[in-house]
């Protein structure tokens, strides 16, 4: 199931059609890696226990709205 260039917000949010993104975009699955994993840690170390938090949803929303946006840039 390729991700189709007219794509929702919720059509984007869906388990399958992420995981069909980020398999035909493997250089930014691995960005998505790093920002995932580095988030928290950069917060820690700017602002502390606050910016660890922020950090943890600035990765999961990034996570969850990539292809989304990708989407919306590219075509």
């Amino acid at each position: 199931m390729p991700f189709q260039s007219e794509t929702s917000l919720s059509d984007s949010l869906r388990s399958a059609s992420r995981r069909n993104f980020y398999e035909q975009h493997q250089r930014l699955a691995v960005l998505m890696i790093l920002i995932v994993f580095l988030s928290p840690f950069i917060g820690l170390y700017v602002t502390g226990l606050s910016g660890t938090v922020l950090g943890m949803l600035f990765s999961v929303a990034a996570y969850y709205l990539t292809p989304y946006a990708w989407h919306k840039l590219v075509a």
